[in-house]
């Protein structure tokens, strides 16, 4: 069903881990890695082998927001995508989405604040389409949603899951509540360009943000424009479909 768009207001992740065996993935294994162009995330599986991890824990893999939970179908079964805004190396803002899939059972509504650790729900197969195991992702381009094939299949897009996580396993940040956009996605195996975009029939949207800071009670103008400036950028890079480059955040 179609999502509106707008955002919300997360603290910024404190690092990353794997989503499954946490801490480190112990007790599971990489069955399948991630290669552009042709998987485009990893597959985890259990080491008791077959099924025998069915109904075993996800955990999201970083502090974020619940931007799609929904029972897709086809190939994918019951999924969740969550949006993570965290601080990159150089000290800027930076956002991925990470995406749980083939999931026998969902614990999390969309627009829910998680915490890295937190239960998303629980391995399936897809209902026996697949041996158990969790199709995990971590893309790059936030306008991906369940539309996946409509997008380059390579490193345009999408990180490699390990590496990333390896490479923000702890990360710098505060009780500072940063923006986080929700919003629509191509609906599952349509064009983009077919898509409409008025929000009757679930086309893609870029989320509208504010052009203003939400209203407070403080009457400062300094780190008011500081916060104007941080959400110009990022309406700028929503409109290209990424935010792979980190923002300077508002003082």
């Amino acid at each position: 069903m179609a999502q509106a768009a707008g955002y919300v207001r997360c603290q910024l992740a404190d690092g990353f881990d794997f989503p499954v065996g946490k801490p480190n993935a112990d007790g599971y294994y990489k069955s399948r890695g991630y290669w552009p162009n042709g998987h485009l995330g990893e597959d985890w599986n259990g080491r008791g082998g077959g099924d025998s991890d069915l109904g075993a824990p996800i955990y999201c893999t970083a502090r974020g927001v619940v931007i799609i939970s929904e029972n897709i179908g086809v190939g994918w079964g019951n999924c969740v995508i969550v949006r993570h805004a965290y601080r990159d190396e150089t000290g800027k803002i930076a956002m991925v989405d990470s995406l749980y899939g083939h999931l026998h059972q969902r614990q999390v509504k969309v627009g829910q604040l998680m915490e890295k650790g937190q239960l998303v729900g629980t391995m399936g197969g897809n209902n026996g389409m697949y041996y158990v195991h969790l199709h995990f992702e971590i893309r790059k381009n936030l306008r991906i949603g369940m539309n996946r094939s409509q997008f380059a299949r390579d490193n345009t897009n999408y990180y490699s899951p390990t590496d990333f996580i390896n490479k923000h396993r702890v990360l710098q940040t505060s009780f500072q509540k940063y923006p986080v956009p929700t919003g629509l996605f191509a609906p599952y195996g349509r064009s983009l360009a077919d898509a409409r975009s008025d929000g009757d029939g679930g086309g893609v949207q870029v989320p509208v943000l504010p052009t203003t800071r939400p209203a407070t009670t403080t009457t400062t103008t300094g780190p008011a424009d500081d916060d104007e400036d941080f959400w110009a950028k990022l309406r700028s890079r929503l409109k290209q479909g990424k935010i792979t480059e980190g923002l300077d955040a508002p003082k």
